[in-house]
């Protein structure tokens, strides 16, 4: 039942997502929310859609992926990249997310991607710029 409603969680987010406006204007600041972030990231990472992902990153925002006893490192520009050359490419998975810290000025966010065979989970920083919520770090594991 619990997977269940974090699944429903996961989706409901996903349709929130694609609900939101996409046009930068003077007032994306109040747009900047911890759930818009999360829910920008999600739709990037699982649905190709990169509509505001370049907002909800920090402009020094890092990302690492541990594979095996490996630990790759990318900054945002090679993020964007990468997600770019996989623009609309909808993942296999159900995705599903969790707050593991919720503080005033930070939040993190467990993003699980499972897969048939492996679950990946994504740990999202979110932290409040003064610009809005911003996407700071984001540390990927596979099991």
């Amino acid at each position: 039942m619990k997977t269940l409603k974090t699944i429903m969680l996961g989706l409901a987010m996903l349709v929130v997502c694609s609900a939101v406006k996409a046009t930068p204007n003077e007032n994306d600041k109040d747009n900047l929310t911890k759930t818009h972030a999360v829910n920008t990231y999600v739709a990037a990472m699982t649905q190709g859609k990169l509509a505001g992902l370049n907002e909800v990153l920090d402009k020094s925002a890092a990302f690492s992926m541990v594979r095996g006893k490996q630990v790759l490192s990318f900054d945002k520009k090679q993020m964007l990249d990468y997600l770019q050359s996989n623009k609309n490419t909808e993942q296999q998975c159900t995705t599903s997310t969790s707050v593991v810290e919720n503080g005033a000025n930070i939040a993190i966010i467990k993003v699980d991607m499972k897969y048939d065979n492996f679950t990946r989970s994504n740990y999202v920083t979110i932290a409040n710029t003064g610009n809005g919520w911003k996407i700071t770090s984001v540390y990927s594991v596979f099991s």
